[in-house]
């Protein structure tokens, strides 16, 4: 059974930076069919909005509301990270890391981290 722990949320100023990591515990089996890893995002009263994802053979995607000041990495198996900069108020947010697997184009894994917070403010 997967887990996975993130880190490295807080407070930081407009135009900083952060960067989020997420690791994933478990069996050796169970991380091996990890092949996906996506960041979300969910701010009061807002729906949860996809950020970046990155597959294990090293495709990513960035939505264009943070392209260019967000840069996903990490093999989309036992990590990834989220390289946050030039932040703004409207990055604040939950950030929640979610692991999956795919065969065929089906889901057969899904896994949610806890999520960290992420607050940009004077």
């Amino acid at each position: 059974q997967v887990q996975l722990v993130e880190s490295g949320g807080g407070l930081v100023q407009p135009g900083g930076s952060l960067r989020l990591s997420c690791a994933a515990s478990g069996t050796s089996d169970s991380i091996s069919k990890i092949n996906a890893m996506t960041w979300y995002r969910q701010a009061p009263g807002k729906e949860r909005e996809l950020v970046a994802f990155i597959s294990s053979g090293g495709s990513t995607n960035i939505v264009d509301s943070v392209k260019g000041r967000f840069i996903i990495s990490g093999d989309a198996k036992n990590t990834v990270y989220l390289q946050m900069n030039s932040l703004i108020p409207e990055d604040s947010g939950v950030y929640y890391c979610k692991a999956e697997a795919y065969a065929a184009g089906y889901r057969y894994l899904e896994v949610w981290g806890q999520g960290t917070q992420v607050t940009v403010s004077l």
